[in-house]
C-alpha cells in the first residue's frame, strides 16, 4: 500500500510538472558555469526537475546501501549473542545434570543402608 501511494504521489507531481512547462514554452536565458545561452523555459524545468530527481536517488541509494550494511552488522551480533547463549544454556544444563546425579546416588546409598 504504501509503494502504491508513492507512485500516486510521483505520477501527480509529474503530471504537474509536465503541465507547468508546457504553459511556459518562452525562451529564457540560462547562465552556465562557462556561458550564457537561450533555452526554451520547459526544457529548464525539465532538466532541473530530472537532475533533483537524480540527486534525490542518489541520497536514497546511499542511505539504503549505508542500513543495510548495519542490518548485516546487526543480524552478525544478533547470531553470535543467539550463539552465545546456546552455549550458556549447554553449559547449564550440563551443570544441572551433574548436580542432579550425584544427588540421585547419595539417596540410593542411603536407602540401602537403612
Amino acid at each position: 500500500m504504501r509503494g502504491q501511494t508513492y507512485i500516486i504521489l510521483a505520477v501527480v507531481f509529474a503530471v504537474i510538472v509536465a503541465i507547468f512547462a508546457v504553459i511556459n514554452v518562452d525562451a529564457v536565458e540560462v547562465n552556465y558555469l562557462f556561458g550564457t545561452g537561450e533555452a526554451p523555459l520547459i526544457l529548464v524545468i525539465l532538466i532541473s526537475v530530472l537532475m533533483g530527481a537524480l540527486i534525490t536517488a542518489a541520497v536514497g541509494v546511499v542511505r539504503v546501501i549505508r542500513l543495510q550494511k548495519e542490518n548485516r552488522q546487526l543480524k552478525h551480533e544478533i547470531n553470535g549473542l543467539k550463539a552465545s547463549d546456546n552455549t550458556i544454556i549447554d553449559d547449564n544444563s550440563t551443570n544441572e545434570s551433574k548436580e542432579q546425579t550425584p544427588g540421585i546416588e547419595e539417596n540410593n546409598i542411603s536407602s540401602t543402608k537403612e
